[in-house]
């Protein structure tokens, strides 16, 4: 059977085979529903616990501060929209190079009359702290500014603007999705209300995350109903997948040392040969994760190579794989002021776990006999 080689872990990552073990005994024997308070419900009942104290314990957080949610994507939504529902119509500020998932949330609000400020990135995609200031001075009601970009791998220093949110009494949010599992993650030193993770970023399923609030932050749930996870997010817990998260959480952690190191070193020799064939990197001069690389070859179609790619047995991304329905240019790019023509060549790829130096190197010999290949065809048509 033909398997590409994949180098798209920022979209999601192969489910761990202990991960996979952890969970069966919940598809199949151990099918209660959590709020049964029979046998079978008691049983559901303790995994989620279980799983709860590990995703916890993974980021330095009370267990009573995690809320299970369908996924990252929902959990941002529950932050945005839950703190505005609970909170008078004001300013919120979010970073220019926030996910779909934070951005739209938080532009539908102007429609309840709330001041949506976009604050501004550098050429390397990192916060401009002026702008943030400016912001924090007008006193907004809260924040949301990401960890990790999921597109550029830049790392923003979230623990050093919380403070200032804190004085003029603002909630402070992140989207640590693509951060935790990279990099060392703590609810409590980064001094943030809110942070959102992702289970199927860390080698879990797809279809948990959760959002990690500080028990003092007021939100209105998205889903009301039988009163799950405190209230904040009714509806019968997906029990396999919870548990699933809190195992791949647990070794995330156990991993993430010796998992960043390899990481990092497969990263710099990819680059170094993508080097040689006249790439454009964006964010390489910014604190970065380990395995993200997001560049551009000069006047050939992101969307053009990563099908070619394709075809030769190499899954990579063209920007976000949350926006590749959109037609428009990377947003990211675009805040950090590239162009729209090179926007559209951006190729990201997300090195992970599993990959190696034979990968790495049988990727740039295919890239650079495809990138050869399209540069005479775009040549032949001029």
């Amino acid at each position: 059977m033909f398997a590409p080689v994949y180098l798209d872990n920022n979209a999601t990552t192969r489910p761990d085979p202990l991960v996979i073990e952890a969970m069966l005994p919940f598809l199949n024997e151990r099918f209660g529903n959590a709020s049964s308070r029979h046998e079978y419900g008691r049983l559901s009942r303790q995994a989620i616990d279980e799983a709860r104290q590990r995703v916890a314990e993974a980021v330095n957080a009370h267990p009573t501060e995690v809320v299970f949610t369908g996924g990252g994507s929902e959990a941002n939504n529950l932050f945005v929209k839950g703190a505005a529902a609970a909170r008078r119509p004001g300013l919120v500020g979010i970073s220019a190079i926030e996910h779909p998932c934070v951005r739209a949330p938080a532009v539908q609000l102007r429609r309840l009359g709330w001041e949506v400020r976009v604050l501004d990135v550098d050429s390397e995609g990192v916060l401009d702290v002026a702008s943030f200031e400016r912001c924090v001075a007008d006193r907004p009601a809260f924040a949301s500014v990401m960890l990790a970009n999921n597109e550029s791998g830049v790392i923003q220093q979230v623990a050093a603007l919380a403070p200032l949110l804190r004085r003029a009494g603002a909630w402070l949010h992140t989207d640590a999705v693509q951060a935790f599992g990279k990099i060392g993650v703590d609810f409590r030193a980064l001094g943030v209300n809110a942070m959102t993770l992702s289970s199927h970023k860390i080698h879990g399923p797809i279809g948990a995350g959760a959002l990690i609030v500080d028990k003092r932050v007021e939100l209105e749930p998205l889903i009301a109903g039988g009163g799950q996870e405190r209230g904040l997010r009714s509806g019968t817990e997906n029990v396999a997948a919870i548990v699933g998260f809190g195992r791949a959480c647990e070794l995330a952690v156990q991993r993430m040392s010796d998992d960043a190191r390899r990481i990092s070193m497969l990263r710099t020799r990819l680059e170094a040969g993508l080097a040689g064939c006249g790439v454009r990197f964006f964010s390489a001069g910014a604190e970065r994760l380990p395995g993200t690389s997001f560049f551009s070859v000069p006047g050939i179609d992101g969307e053009t190579l990563v099908g070619k790619l394709d075809r030769a047995g190499f899954a990579v991304a063209s920007g976000s794989a949350c926006s590749s329905a959109n037609p428009e240019p990377s947003r990211t790019l675009v805040a950090i002021g590239v162009d729209e023509r090179t926007a559209r060549s951006a190729i990201r790829v997300s090195i992970g776990r599993a990959n190696t130096e034979q990968e790495v190197d049988d990727f740039l010999t295919a890239f650079g006999r495809i990138v050869d290949q399209l540069g005479k065809l775009a040549a032949v048509s001029a």
